[in-house]
């Protein structure tokens, strides 16, 4: 079975300095027919004003990766990190028991954009962590890139939970087949461009899931495309 998710149906938040958009519930937008998708829990799909972001704020037992995908991120955590992430780059920081961070658009002309996804851990009251690569269009090209996973195949960032995180950099009228391990799950979430998956037709900001009984996911890139795929228990 496989579920189409729409970018025009999804929750929306819009304020003086940032617009997001909500695949899940979060925050003041609740809807129980989308609260996860197993284990990922989050994705938004933000945009961030000039000189503006998030304050210092907590968070705790929460796998939270960033993947820029435009502009950059200025990052500052309470385990001592203090860093820029750029477009093309993508951090990891595992909330364990406890961080406070914030995040702020340091550019005076350009919006930052970015997706911000939430994975529940494994377990609770880990030793919090942080991981920063950067994932070029030239290493996500025509292929699926992994991004992120518990065991760190493929040199890929660390995260506590049984998720593969793949990015993809898919030319126009290039073609993937990903095959859906036995017992496994998927989404796909479309950044930028337009795919055809397994017939349907997806845009910026659409995605489909598919569960265990999916054996295959069919893309085609119907116009220069990047989007994420999440393997999952």
């Amino acid at each position: 079975m496989q579920t189409v998710r729409r970018s025009q149906d999804r929750g929306y938040f819009e304020n003086n300095w940032l617009k997001s958009f909500h695949s899940f519930s979060f925050s003041d937008y609740y809807d129980p027919k989308h609260m996860n998708f197993r284990n990922l829990r989050v994705i938004n799909h933000d945009f961030i004003a000039v000189q503006s972001g998030f304050p210092t704020h907590p968070h705790r037992d929460m796998e939270i990766i960033t993947y820029v995908l435009k502009g950059a991120v200025a990052h500052k955590d309470s385990m001592g990190n203090q860093t820029q992430i750029l477009a093309g780059e993508v951090q990891v920081m595992s909330a364990g028991s406890g961080i406070t961070h914030s995040e702020y658009n340091p550019d005076p002309k350009q919006e930052l954009e970015l997706l911000q996804i939430w994975l529940t851990p494994n377990r609770g009251g880990i030793k919090p962590n942080y991981g920063q690569r950067q994932y070029s269009q030239q290493d996500k090209l025509n292929q699926f890139k992994l991004i992120a996973s518990i065991d760190q195949a493929e040199d890929s960032l660390k995260i506590n939970q049984d998720v593969r995180l793949m990015g993809t950099y898919l030319e126009a009228g290039k073609s993937l087949t990903y095959e859906v391990p036995g017992n496994r799950y998927a989404w796909l979430q479309v950044a930028e461009g337009e795919i055809e998956v397994n017939g349907e037709t997806l845009k910026k900001g659409d995605a489909i899931a598919v569960d265990s009984n999916e054996k295959s996911l069919k893309i085609k890139a119907l116009q220069s495309s990047d989007f994420v795929l999440f393997d999952l228990n």
